[in-house]
């Protein structure tokens, strides 16, 4: 690995197979994409999906990770305060989500699945660095 390069990290978020086609479709259609995950009162468990740089990630928004290559899912801080123990998966489903997101005109929405992380990746998430947040990202 070469000296600058990042350590690898635990896998935290992954799409499905479907959610992964779906954001394929959007991404010709949109260009590169992002995912956020606010945790407000609405669509709680449905992470947005935004073109990149139409939605300002705030400082304290933590990077999960990557999917799908290079799209970047965000999760705010309050959010990641609750689900820093459990791995995500993005699945899509049909129904309308919220109408800010790139897929609702699809009559789908992506949607969270959650697991509890094992103890063996529990130990592993102790040993790593802190995840990147919006201050140091951008």
């Amino acid at each position: 690995m070469p000296a600058h390069a990042a350590p690898p990290r635990l896998e935290r978020v992954r799409l499905t197979e479907a959610a992964e086609e779906l954001l394929r479709r959007l991404e010709d259609r949109h260009g590169p994409l992002m995912f956020h995950q606010s945790g407000g009162c609405c669509d709680g468990s449905s992470p947005m999906c935004y073109p990149r740089g139409e939605f300002q990630v705030g400082a304290s928004d933590v990077l999960l990770g990557h999917v799908a290559g290079d799209t970047p899912f965000w999760m705010s801080a309050a959010q990641y305060a609750y689900w820093r123990h459990t791995h995500l998966t993005v699945d899509v489903v049909p129904g309308r989500g919220s109408g800010f997101s790139v897929e609702a005109p699809e009559g789908v929405r992506f949607l969270l699945r959650s697991r509890l992380m094992t103890d063996e990746e529990l130990e592993l998430l102790e040993a790593e660095p802190p995840l990147p947040t919006g201050a140091s990202v951008t």
